[in-house]
C-alpha cells in the first residue's frame, strides 16, 4: 500500500499510482488533523474526493507520528496531548477522537489509536505501552460502531517479547476487529527480531482476517514477512528513496548519484511495464539528480513504486501456484547477481 501521508503519494499523481497495480493508498490521521484539519476535508467532501483516489483508503490512526515527530507529548489512560511540529499548536488526540477523524475523512479502513514505543526497550515499558494500547483498543472498539461499509483493525504491541505479543494478539481478538495488524517493529530493531515476532504473532491471529505489517520495509522485508504470514504492507521507503536517488530493482538497491552511472545508457530495467524504469537511462536519470531537477524524484518515485507493486504481485502469483519459497530464492539471488551486473 504506497503511503499517501498528507492526502498524496509524495511525486507521483493518483492515475500513476492506479497504474502501477495499487489498489489501496494511506493516509495518516496526525499530518491530516494538522492541516488541512479532518473537518475540512469532510466538508470538502471526503478524502476520497479531496485527493482524487476513487479505491479504497486506509488510515494510521497517528500513534507512531505523536512518537516520532511531535514535542512535549504528554501520555495517559485518556490520551495523549502534544505540541505540532508544524507550529507549536497543542492537540489532545484519544481512541475516541482518532476514530472520528478517520470517519470524518472517510477512511475504508481505520486503526486503533495505539502507543508506539521504540525499541529497545525493556519489558516492563513494552507491556505498559501494550496494555495501554489494549484498553485503547476497546475504547476505538466501542467508538467505532458497526458501520458495514467500514473496518477497523486493531494493532499487536509488545516490543520484542514473544509473551508480550501473544497476550497482545489475545486481548485484540476477544475484543474483535476486521483485520489485525502489527505494530511497534521496524523502530530501530535489526531485522531478525522483526521476524521473531512475526513468526510467534501471526499463529495466534485468525486465519481468517487480514494481517498487516505496518511500516514495512525493504523488499527483503517484504519477501522474508510473506514467507511468515503477512498479506499487507505499507511503508514510505519506496517514494523517500526515490527523492533521495535509490531505485529498487530486480538487480537490488541502485544509487544513481554514484558518477558510475553518468554514461550509462542502460535504463533501470528494460523488462519493466512502468515506463520510468524502462523507457529512461541511468545517465539521464543521474543527469537529473545531479542537476536537482524534479524530474528526477518522480520518475524514481514511479519507478520504485512499481517495483514493489510487482514484487508483491509475483508473490501473490506463486502462492496461488504453490512456489513462494522457489521466488523467494530466486529473487534474492537476483538481487545479489545483480548488484555485480548493475555497477
Amino acid at each position: 500500500m504506497p503511503v499517501g501521508t498528507a492526502a498524496t503519494v509524495k511525486a507521483m499523481l493518483p492515475e500513476t499510482v492506479r497504474a502501477t497495480g495499487a489498489d489501496i493508498v494511506l493516509g495518516n490521521v496526525y499530518h491530516l488533523m494538522l492541516r488541512p484539519g479532518a473537518e475540512r476535508v469532510a466538508k470538502l467532501g471526503g478524502l476520497h474526493k479531496f485527493m482524487n483516489w476513487s479505491g479504497p483508503i486506509l488510515t494510521d490512526s497517528g500513534g507512531f507520528q505523536v512518537m516520532s515527530l511531535a514535542t512535549l507529548r504528554t501520555l495517559d489512560e485518556s490520551g495523549v496531548k502534544f505540541r505540532s511540529h508544524i507550529d507549536g499548536t497543542m492537540y489532545e488526540l484519544t481512541p475516541e477522537r482518532a476514530i472520528e477523524i478517520q470517519r470524518l475523512l472517510g477512511s475504508d479502513i481505520s486503526m486503533q489509536l495505539d502507543e508506539c514505543v521504540r525499541l529497545p526497550c525493556s519489558d516492563e515499558e513494552a507491556a505498559r505501552a501494550m496494555r495501554l494500547s489494549l484498553r485503547w483498543a476497546e475504547r476505538s472498539r466501542k467508538a467505532f460502531g458497526t458501520p458495514q461499509d467500514r473496518a477497523l483493525f486493531g494493532i499487536v504491541q509488545g516490543g520484542a517479547s514473544v509473551p508480550l505479543r501473544l497476550e497482545s494478539a489475545k486481548g485484540l481478538i476477544d475484543i474483535g476487529f476486521d483485520g489485525y495488524a502489527i505494530g511497534g517493529l521496524a523502530v530501530g530493531e535489526p531485522q531478525e527480531v522483526m521476524l521473531e515476532m512475526i513468526e510467534a504473532t501471526v499463529p495466534a491471529l485468525p486465519q481468517d482476517r487480514p494481517r498487516y505489517l505496518m511500516g514495512v520495509g525493504t523488499p527483503d522485508d517484504l519477501v522474508k514477512a510473506v514467507a511468515r504470514g503477512i498479506d499487507m504492507f505499507d511503508c514510505v521507503m519506496p517514494t523517500r528513496a526515490g527523492r533521495h536517488a535509490l531505485a529498487y530493482t530486480r538487480f537490488g538497491q541502485l544509487n544513481l548519484k554514484n558518477a558510475r552511472h553518468a554514461e550509462d545508457p542502460r535504463p533501470l530495467d528494460e523488462t519493466s511495464d512502468c515506463p520510468a524504469a524502462r523507457d529512461y537511462s541511468r545517465a539521464y536519470l543521474h543527469h537529473l539528480i545531479k542537476a536537482n531537477e524534479i524530474l528526477g524524484s518522480m520518475l524514481l518515485t514511479w519507478a520504485n513504486v512499481a517495483y514493489y507493486q510487482s514484487l508483491m504481485a509475483g508473490m501473490r502469483d506463486a502462492i496461488a501456484n504453490g512456489r513462494l519459497a522457489d521466488f523467494a530464492e530466486e529473487t534474492t539471488e537476483n538481487w545479489s547477481r545483480g548488484e555485480t551486473e548493475a555497477a
